[in-house]
């Protein structure tokens, strides 16, 4: 055999032999693994994060900013307090946000919750509302943003996170995304699920 053909085809072998190289870090923000609490020696769990988040009030009527989600019609009516919408970690990464579901008969599902900003988006269910005040969830988790989370969390997702940069969007911008003042974000860094 010709060496100047040898010399490639035995590169070529020895890459079909011990595999492609390992990959360079990976460029895109993951989402973290979910916060779990430890154990502190004697059973009792560490309180997560969302033990020390103080719950909103109950929210009036007059704060309640209605929202459509994208998607197939529903008789839902959503709506988000606007005056206690707030960033939920010192990294812009979470947005925190009281929500409102009405169904057509008037009986209302209230949630104090949180979205995430990453790649694939998470959500996690802080606190019920019933007869006027918040109740802390038992178990809040973050959750993935799928078909089964419910198309107004990705809808919400579009609206307060800032595409290709995993962050959320400051307050006021979020106020305006809301109300439908900021160009809906379609195609434009979120990865479908």
């Amino acid at each position: 055999m010709n060496k100047t053909i040898q010399t490639p085809f035995l590169l070529l072998l020895a890459l079909l032999l011990w595999g492609p190289p390992a990959p360079a870090d990976n460029n895109f923000a993951l989402d973290p693994e979910p916060v779990r609490p430890r154990g502190l020696g004697d059973g009792e769990p560490v309180p997560t994060i969302e033990a020390t988040v103080p719950l909103p009030p109950w929210p009036r009527d007059a704060d309640l900013i209605a929202f459509v989600p994208d998607g197939p019609a529903t008789p839902l009516r959503f709506a988000i307090d606007g005056k206690n919408l707030k960033l939920g970690d010192a990294r812009g990464t979470e947005v925190h946000y009281t929500l409102v579901i009405e169904s057509a008969s008037g009986t209302r599902n209230l949630s104090f919750e949180a979205i995430r900003c990453t790649l694939r988006g998470a959500y996690k269910t802080i606190a019920y509302g019933s007869d006027g005040r918040f109740t802390r969830a038992p178990a809040a988790e973050w959750q993935p943003l799928d078909r089964d989370s419910g198309a107004y969390r990705e809808d919400l997702r579009q609206r307060f996170c800032v595409p290709r940069e995993m962050r959320a969007r400051p307050v006021k911008d979020l106020l305006r995304a809301l109300r439908g003042r900021i160009a809906a974000t379609e195609g434009t860094g979120f990865q479908a699920q």
